[in-house]
């Protein structure tokens, strides 16, 4: 699907490195990937590391590459846009991964029909494990579907969305390690409460969150299955599950993504 085609980064970030890195390691010829950056030490550490041809020019970067990927702060976007503005042509697809930055303002800034894509993928992306929500502009096709799956596919997975639940996305898996960090550290805390060294607690919080995600990852059974069998009448397993409810741990969870899907919607109406 990526084959023969010249991949382009407006933004040399953390992000964008992270899919340099899966691509590269996919099988992607690090001589097909460019990337545009500001900054020179990042432009020399990124032509370093993955032997990828780097530039302080957008326009450039537009105008050799099939497929471009917006990975700059929604902040800079009209200032960016405006300056691809006069290299886009309707060939090239655009990839967006500006959080609130809605499809419409992205192709509004083009004078020709912008094939737009729009992705929300998280920060474990950075170690391969991401999960990123795709959703097509007015002008995309299914073959830029493809593509974009086939790009992030190489960081994690993903899932094609009607971009009006973009949002949601954003609140669940976009903050979504956040909440989980948090979780971390409150089980981690707990531990040491209870009498567990630092180091100790830490370790055991890590690898249960860990394994528990590999194993319904594995097996494919619903959570509740896989909670039903570790709890057992009259048992610990169920003593703290009690507690948890008394705290509204679901509801403080489904809470938490409400609130955060609201400002995302809050943000793309100021884009």
């Amino acid at each position: 699907m990526l084959d023969g085609k010249q991949i382009g980064f407006i933004g040399g970030g953390n992000m964008a490195e992270a899919l340099i890195r899966g691509l590269v390691q996919g099988g992607v010829a690090a001589g097909s990937l460019r990337v545009a950056e500001p900054l020179q030490r990042r432009r020399e550490y990124l032509a370093d590391r993955y032997q990828v041809e780097v530039s302080e020019d957008n326009g450039a970067v537009v105008e050799r590459c099939d497929v471009l990927l917006m990975a700059v702060k929604p902040q800079v976007a009209p200032a960016v846009l405006a300056g691809l503005s006069a290299r886009m042509t309707t060939g090239k697809l655009l990839i967006s991964l500006m959080a609130g930055v809605p499809a419409a303002a992205l192709e509004a800034a083009f004078d020709l029909p912008v094939r737009v894509v729009r992705v929300m993928p998280n920060t474990p992306s950075l170690v391969l494990q991401g999960a990123t929500g795709i959703a097509p502009g007015t002008h995309a096709l299914e073959q830029d579907l493809a593509v974009t799956q086939a790009i992030f596919g190489m960081v994690g997975k993903c899932w094609v969305v009607d971009e009006r639940l973009i949002d949601a996305v954003t609140g669940l898996s976009g903050s979504g390690p956040a909440y989980v960090l948090t979780f971390i550290e409150a089980l981690s805390d707990a531990g040491v409460k209870n009498g567990l060294p630092r180091e100790t607690a830490f370790g055991l919080a890590l690898q249960t969150v860990l394994g528990t995600a590999s194993l319904l990852a594995e097996t494919g059974d619903h959570p509740a299955v896989l909670r039903e069998k570790v709890t057992s009448p009259g048992g610990t397993t169920i003593a703290g599950l009690k507690a948890l409810e008394i705290g509204s741990f679901r509801g403080t969870v489904m809470q938490a993504v409400d609130a955060a899907t609201a400002r995302s919607v809050e943000l793309g109406k100021k884009a």
